[in-house]
């Protein structure tokens, strides 16, 4: 279950929140999240029956959950507290290893550049010690709904 900390810094809501908990956070830069599959998820059921897998676009939005919680930290100010941040651009996906249920994953992500009015980050997936996938990605920030 996400934390409160979680559900305040984004839009989602169950049964789309990955990420459970914020680990670290420097507040500039870095954001270390966690997130446990317990098995009970529904998408068990018919990706990969008898062999279930954590689906690598769930990762990837795992990732992308932590890098928004990341902006809105980086950026709590006045002019971006009305916007959230939305996905615009991701490339060099790299899956690596498996996720699967029972596994406990660690997200970092890492503020790299702004340009314009887009932001780039970096994101990396680990379980147990092993990168599951890498990317990067870019967001904008768009108005909050009223």
């Amino acid at each position: 279950m996400p934390t409160q900390e979680v559900l305040d810094a984004i839009p989602h809501r169950e049964p789309f929140v990955f990420v459970d908990e914020i680990v670290e956070c420097d507040g500039k830069t870095r954001i270390l999240c966690r997130k446990t599959f317990t098995g009970n998820e529904t998408f068990f059921q018919g990706h990969y029956p008898g062999f279930p897998i954590v689906p690598g676009v769930l990762l990837c939005e795992a990732a992308l959950q932590a890098g928004a919680i990341l902006l809105t930290r980086i950026f709590a100010d006045e002019e971006t507290s009305m916007r959230i941040p939305v996905v615009a651009k991701t490339g060099e996906l790299r899956f690596k290893q498996m996720v699967r249920p029972g596994d406990t994953i660690l997200i970092e992500a890492k503020y790299r550049e702004k340009m314009n009015a887009v932001y780039f980050l970096r994101a990396k997936v680990t379980v147990d010690g092993k990168l599951a996938l890498q990317f990067d990605f870019a967001c904008a920030l768009t108005e909050k709904p009223q």
